[in-house]
This record gives C-alpha cells, structure tokens and sequence, in this order.
C-alpha cells in the first residue's frame, strides 16, 4: 500500500475516491499548540491506507491534505486535518518477496 501526491504512470484500475479525518481539541494551556498538526497528519495517512486496503487498492495516489482551525466561542480550538485521494489498483502487478 502506497500514498502519492501524485498520478501513477503505469497501468491501474480507478477504485473510487478515498477521505479520512482526524481532529485534535487543544485546551486553554495548549491553545498554541500547532505541532500538534503533525501527529494528525500521520493518523490520516494511517486511516486512508486502511480504507483503501480493505476495498483492494494497491495505493492511492493525487492526494490532497485540508487543514482547518476550529475556533469556538470560548476556548478549546479544534485541529483539523483531511486528507483525500484516488484509490488505484495496479495491473499486471508482479509479486514481490
């Protein structure tokens, strides 16, 4: 299983298009805590190989990444970050050891 944020340039089949969420609530103490984007970046790439492995992909490949700052009223702010790309499976694949 793969992720690219680009096309693919050998023979696939177009599974479908795959998305995944994750969010993060940053308390009052943490308001400014925007590193923690990174770990959510992570938990999507996770969650989208998941998706696409359990519908038969081989990778998803022209994916995109949204990040968001939830604002409430009053404090916690939520980190939010979405990923989405094209599920492929590959053609004539070869098996490799």
């Amino acid at each position: 299983m793969f992720l690219s944020t680009e096309a693919f340039p050998q023979a696939h089949r177009i599974l479908g298009i795959v998305n995944a969420t994750s969010h993060l609530m940053l308390p009052s103490e943490d308001i400014d805590a925007f590193e923690s984007m990174d770990q959510l970046f992570s938990e999507v790439e996770g969650k989208l190989k998941s998706r696409a492995t359990a519908k038969g992909a081989d990778g998803v490949v022209n994916v995109r990444f949204t990040t968001n700052v939830a604002n409430v009223q009053v404090a916690p702010k939520f980190l939010v970050v979405t990923g989405y790309g094209t599920m492929i499976q590959l053609i004539n694949k070869k098996k490799m050891k």
